[in-house]
C-alpha cells in the first residue's frame, strides 16, 4: 500500500458525483460553519470517509446499515460521513434510500480515487475492480487520523470505535471546549438566554430597519439586508429576544441592532416590525 494512506498523510481532496449526479468536494464536508467563522474560530470538523465495494456486498449492507443508526448522532455532533463506491449514481441512489441512509455516495465508476490510493480490489468474484473496504478518519484539514482494513469484517470500524476517533479529533480543535463559548466576543453573537431574561424589549444601541434575506432553520442562522448597511448582517436565532428556539421567515420586516465584532458585524436585539 502507498504510505498515503497511513495516519499523518494527507488524504486526496477529490471530488466526485454523488448519488443525484452531482459533483461535490471531499473538504466541502470539513469546514467550518459561518457562525463558527463570527466566533472566530478557526478549527473545522472530522469526516468519516468508508471505501465500499458496492450495493452487492452483504458485508457493506450490514456496515451500512449500522451507520443508519448512527447517522443521526453525525448530524447533532456536527460531524458528516460520506461513502465511496464503483456503483454508479443510479444504483448507489437506489441503495441509499432502500437502506434509509441520509448520507452522501460519492462514484467513482473511474475508479480514479481508488487507484490513487492502491485500493483497488482485483480479487472479488462477483463484480470486476471493486475497492477494498477501507474507512478513513480525517481531520478538518483532511490528514488521516485513522485507517481501518475492512477486508475482513472484523477489521471495519465498530460505532463505539468511531465515536471515540472522532473525539480524539475533536478535542483538538478550539471550539471543543466550553470556555471557548464562554468569551465575551462569542456571546455578542450567540447571546445567552438570560440577556433576554433581563430585559426583553432592550434598545441601547442605534436601530435599523431591514429585511430578512435568509435563515436556515436547521442552523439558527441568517441574514438581514438594510438600506442603512452596506452587506448584509448576520445572526444567529438567540438574538432574536424571547425563549426557546426562535425563528425568522424569509421576507420578514425586522428592527435591529448591529454589535461590531473584531469578526465583523452581527445583529443582535432582532424584531419583527
Amino acid at each position: 500500500m502507498k504510505s498515503l494512506i497511513q495516519p499523518g498523510q494527507t488524504f486526496p481532496d477529490f471530488e466526485l458525483p454523488d448519488q443525484n449526479g452531482k459533483l461535490g468536494k471531499l473538504s466541502s464536508f470539513t469546514r467550518q460553519s459561518e457562525a463558527d467563522k463570527r466566533y472566530g474560530f478557526k478549527d473545522g470538523y472530522p469526516l468519516i470517509v468508508i471505501f465500499s465495494r458496492g450495493f452487492f456486498c452483504p458485508r457493506d449492507q450490514q456496515q451500512f446499515r449500522s451507520l443508519v443508526a448512527f447517522q443521526d448522532e453525525l448530524k447533532v455532533n456536527f460531524c458528516s460521513l460520506v461513502s465511496v463506491s464503483a456503483d454508479d449514481p443510479m444504483t448507489s441512489s437506489a441503495f441509499r434510500a432502500g437502506l434509509g441512509a441520509k448520507w452522501t455516495f460519492f462514484s467513482d465508476i473511474e475508479r480514479k480515487v481508488i487507484k490513487e490510493l492502491n485500493i483497488l480490489d482485483e480479487t472479488e468474484g462477483e463484480y470486476a475492480y471493486r475497492s477494498l473496504p477501507y474507512t478513513f478518519i480525517l481531520k478538518p484539514n483532511l490528514e488521516i487520523h485513522k485507517v481501518y482494513n475492512g477486508w475482513y469484517f472484523v477489521g471495519r470500524p465498530t460505532i463505539e470505535e468511531l465515536r471515540q476517533d472522532l473525539r480524539d479529533v475533536m478535542q483538538e480543535m478550539d471550539y471543543y471546549s466550553y470556555e471557548a463559548f464562554k468569551t465575551d466576543h462569542v456571546k455578542k453573537i450567540r447571546i445567552p438566554q438570560q440577556t433576554w431574561l433581563k430585559d426583553a424589549n432592550r434598545l441601547s444601541l442605534p436601530a435599523f430597519d431591514g429585511v430578512v434575506s435568509s435563515f436556515d432553520i436547521r442552523t439558527g442562522n441568517g441574514y438581514i439586508k438594510s438600506n442603512k448597511v452596506a452587506e448584509p448582517v448576520f445572526f444567529n436565532f438567540t438574538a432574536i429576544p424571547g425563549e426557546g428556539y426562535r425563528t425568522l421567515r424569509e421576507g420578514a420586516l425586522v428592527t435591529f441592532e448591529l454589535v461590531e465584532t473584531h469578526t465583523g458585524l452581527s445583529a443582535t436585539n432582532v424584531n419583527k416590525r
